[in-house]
């Protein structure tokens, strides 16, 4: 049977800055043909592994290969098979679209010809070939970001690495770009992004590994990590912040872990081994308290609940 080479191998990956790990002995395997997503709170590691993938920081320790090149001894054939697309978007606003793209091919080696054709294809696929002759300036940040996009993905490269390239969009942009990265693995680019929204991992990778303190604690597809949770999970919106702790201690009498109270939302969340009916039992007597509850929301776990029960952080600690 014919062995198919991981498009990143990553085995005991270490990283210093300092006395700080950013990576503490790192495993870490992506297929060829999906998306896969990082997660992990802030300061897990996640943009200095990526980092390391785009050549632009060393390894102290370990062994990292892309598509079987190793990033420490064959650099340069890892910078020909990868893309980087940051965290914001570099564009050259005084220059239009179309410049942008044609000078990015030209710094790949394409003659002007090749550069003029492959960026028109880009323009096309990432829908800006309207757009195409205007100066930058004038784009929205959705435009930038296809741009950035489009601008990586002129050479044609084997891996794109994403890190947050969502982050700042209004959800129309969001969902644009969505659909133009799913469209890159029909076409056979790999992706691999790092992203501080959850749900953005559940649509768009086939597999997600989450990284805490430099190692990775949990990897499957988000279906598995949801069931890793196991339990139902009961959330209660209240009308007022301040009724949120005697909530939390209702639900935690028949919770066996602690709930987790969200103060902005106003609302409470548990899971729970109990059924329904145990649930509203439990929350009837609260109306003779006066406690105003909004709604009561009974549903399988989220990619959320996950990562909160995998590493101890609320969602909102994600980068």
């Amino acid at each position: 049977m014919l062995e198919i080479t991981p498009t990143v191998e990553a085995m005991g990956v270490s990283k210093r800055f300092g006395a700080t790990k950013a990576l503490d002995g790192l495993d870490f395997t992506m297929r060829p043909g999906q998306v896969t997503a990082v997660l992990g709170p802030n300061g897990a590691g996640k943009t200095t592994f990526v980092n390391l993938l785009a050549t632009l920081l060393r390894a102290d320790a370990g062994t990292l290969r892309v598509c079987g090149a190793d990033v420490r001894r064959d650099p340069a054939a890892v910078r020909r098979m990868v893309a980087l697309a940051g965290q914001f978007a570099a564009v050259e606003p005084a220059m239009t679209g179309r410049e942008n793209v044609e000078m990015v091919a030209r710094l790949f080696g394409q003659s002007r010809r090749d550069a003029r054709r492959n960026a028109a294809e880009v323009l096309e696929h990432i829908g800006l070939t309207e757009a195409a002759d205007r100066t930058v300036r004038g784009y929205s940040g959705g435009m930038r970001r296809r741009l950035d996009l489009g601008a990586s993905l002129v050479g044609r490269p084997r891996l794109l690495l994403l890190d947050e390239p969502t982050t700042g969009l209004d959800p129309r942009s969001r969902n644009e770009l969505w659909d133009v990265i799913r469209s890159l693995v029909h076409r056979g680019t790999d992706v691999l992004l790092t992203t501080q929204y959850l749900d953005e991992a559940d649509h768009l990778a086939s597999h997600v590994v989450i990284i805490d303190h430099g190692r990775a604690v949990a990897s499957g597809a988000p279906r598995e990590l949801k069931r890793l949770v196991g339990r139902t999970v009961v959330e209660v919106h209240v009308r007022e912040a301040s009724d949120l702790e005697r909530v939390a201690a209702t639900l935690g009498a028949i919770s066996d872990s602690d709930p987790y109270i969200d103060v902005p939302a106003r609302s409470v969340r548990a899971g729970l081994d109990a059924d329904t009916n145990r649930v509203f039992a439990a929350l009837r007597p609260l109306d003779d308290t006066g406690i105003v509850i909004d709604e009561v929301a009974v549903r399988a776990p989220t990619l959320d609940e996950a990562f909160l029960t995998l590493t101890g952080n609320p969602q909102e600690d994600v980068a």
